[in-house]
């Protein structure tokens, strides 16, 4: 009774603020246990799991020197843990800043951010790569479209060729020629424009992919992963279109369906709306969309 009185009597004392506190601190551990799930990281969380149950053994067998050791380790564990754990914490940072789920919002009453000629531009991009995509899968002809979106890609860009030029099928056709020098990388569209050719893409970590994909399609994963940009592939070995976005990649394309949503994700989702349109028509329609 009286360790059930003990309880009740710090149940009196918790506060609305400690609730909201506890559950925090739950959300963090519980977004940490998914960061690391199926990763890596798994296996050095076992290691330092371990590393505390020794402490604690070391420390009931009065064992100085290895207590003195292990409690010199956990004073910088912070440290170690930021370095152990870079990658694993760059991606979930990377993740955070890629969150669109209030950006939709906040464009939707803000003013017009792109204008008619940039809309004009990009459509004109994506019905250029429709075309472009089509007629490579005809003819088996391996491509790597970048299209860049909110994350700027300038340091992929470097490693490739800047152009910065209209784009048109005859000028896709020659860069993806398969004995042109820039054919092997990929191509960064930006604006509507032929930012940059020949360009080197990271692989994705993914272990889980497809072993029948290759390097060109792990590449466009692995740039979809680390950045928003929408990345369009088309197969050299089967023709097929695919697009890879946020990791996921999605295939067997026509050049409508193409057309339809390279134009929701590069132009719907960039906050363009028409003059006729108001911010709260807008606001409503999302609403609408989202129920």
């Amino acid at each position: 009774m009286e360790f059930i009185n003990n309880i009740f009597s710090i149940l009196k004392t918790i506060q609305f603020r400690d609730i909201i506190d506890i559950l925090a601190i739950a959300l963090i551990i519980f977004g940490l246990f998914k960061l690391v799930q199926e990763t890596r990281a798994v296996q050095l969380l076992k290691g330092v799991l371990l590393l505390i149950i020794l402490y604690f053994i070391s420390s009931l067998f009065g064992l100085v020197m290895l207590s003195s050791l292990l409690r010199t380790f956990f004073e910088a564990a912070v440290v170690v843990i930021a370095i152990i754990f870079q990658p694993e914490i760059r991606k979930a940072l990377e993740q955070m800043g890629r969150n669109n789920t209030y950006k939709k919002y906040i464009k939707i009453f803000a003013k017009h951010r792109k204008g008619d000629e940039w809309k004009k531009a990009v459509k004109k991009s994506i019905v250029d790569a429709a075309d472009t995509a089509i007629l490579f899968s005809r003819s088996k002809t391996g491509a790597l479209l970048v299209f860049e979106r909110e994350t700027r890609l300038s340091d992929i860009a470097s490693t490739g060729t800047v152009i910065d030029a209209e784009t048109s099928v005859a000028l896709f056709g020659n860069i993806f020629f398969n004995k042109a020098p820039l054919h092997d990388g990929a191509s960064i569209i930006r604006d509507g424009k032929l930012f940059a050719a020949g360009c080197i893409l990271p692989l994705t970590d993914n272990k889980n992919v497809d072993i029948n994909l290759g390097t060109r399609h792990r590449a466009a994963l692995g740039i979809s992963e680390q950045s928003d940009a929408i990345v369009l592939v088309v197969s050299e070995e089967t023709g097929v279109i695919s697009l890879a976005i946020n990791g996921i990649l999605l295939r067997e394309f026509t050049r409508d369906k193409l057309i339809d949503k390279l134009e929701e994700f590069l132009i719907e989702d960039q906050g363009y709306y028409d003059d006729e349109d108001t911010p709260k028509k807008l606001f409503q329609r999302k609403v609408k969309d989202d129920k």
